[in-house]
């Protein structure tokens, strides 16, 4: 008889964000522990989540470039939908939750915050069965020389989290959210806001893009790219099949793909 696994078997210690902290803290702790997003809280009580993403789109708004980003809040970018489930339910309620939410809290029967898991969590005790065919993701380019502003436009228009990057037809990098953000911070910080509009203009997609690129081959298993995954603590691998780029897997594919 197969042993029933319970939440309270894959969660993690919660990481939490107070909704006063700056946002350059909460990015900070984000990069120093590997995860996204943060659980947001407000005097010990669960308000919501804070990502990357919503920090990058943060930072990167004309409208905030004469505010230093040590002076915006996570107030001003937590995001109240979230969903949480409690410690002794079977896993298997995560597997459609994870599908839509990037992470899930987990609450004690005194609905204290005891818990926390992302798909990174689950997929370190189930991958897909049938590999990763079920999982690849179509993928999206963007040359090396395009500028930053049109990047980031394509982001919030076509709702797109992470390119791959290439140079006279060579795949040399990927560009996220997560660079974005980085990328965004260290310019506000760098940059007097009168001459921000002009220099911005300037910045290009390889100044900010993460190399070299890491790749794995279609016929790989899905254990081996999870584990790629977690020890290199990345959310996405793209997908290359007899030297030709064929897709993208990601955490949020993957659980999809159970």
């Amino acid at each position: 008889m197969t042993k029933e696994v319970f939440i309270k078997d894959v969660m993690v210690k919660p990481t939490t964000i107070a909704k006063s902290a700056k946002v350059t803290e909460a990015l900070d702790k984000m990069l120093d522990h590997g995860i996204d997003p943060l659980i947001a809280v407000n005097n010990n009580t669960v308000v919501g989540t804070v990502s990357r993403q919503a920090i990058a789109e943060k930072l990167g708004a004309k409208q905030n470039s004469d505010i230093a980003p040590t002076a915006i809040h996570v107030a001003s970018v937590f995001r109240e939908d979230f969903t949480s489930v409690y410690p002794d339910e079977n896993v298997n309620v995560l597997i459609p939750l994870l599908q839509q939410y990037k992470l899930v809290v987990v609450y004690d029967s005194d609905h204290k915050l005891i818990g926390q898991v992302s798909a990174g969590d689950l997929l370190k005790k189930y991958v897909p069965e049938d590999g990763i065919s079920s999982a690849i993701d179509k993928v999206v380019t963007i040359d090396a020389e395009e500028r930053v502003v049109h990047l980031r436009r394509r982001m919030l228009d076509d709702k797109i989290t992470r390119f791959v990057v290439s140079d006279h037809e060579k795949y040399v990098g990927i560009v996220t959210e997560t660079d974005v953000a980085v990328a965004m911070r260290k310019f506000r910080e760098a940059v007097d806001g009168n001459h921000q509009d002009h220099r911005i203009r300037n910045l290009l997609v390889k100044d900010i893009m993460s190399s070299p690129l890491v790749t794995i081959d279609k016929t790989a298993t899905a254990a081996d790219v999870v584990k790629t995954m977690l020890k290199k603590n990345i959310s996405a691998i793209p997908v290359m099949d007899k030297g030709k780029l064929v897709g993208i897997v990601t955490r949020h594919s993957l659980v999809n793909a159970l």
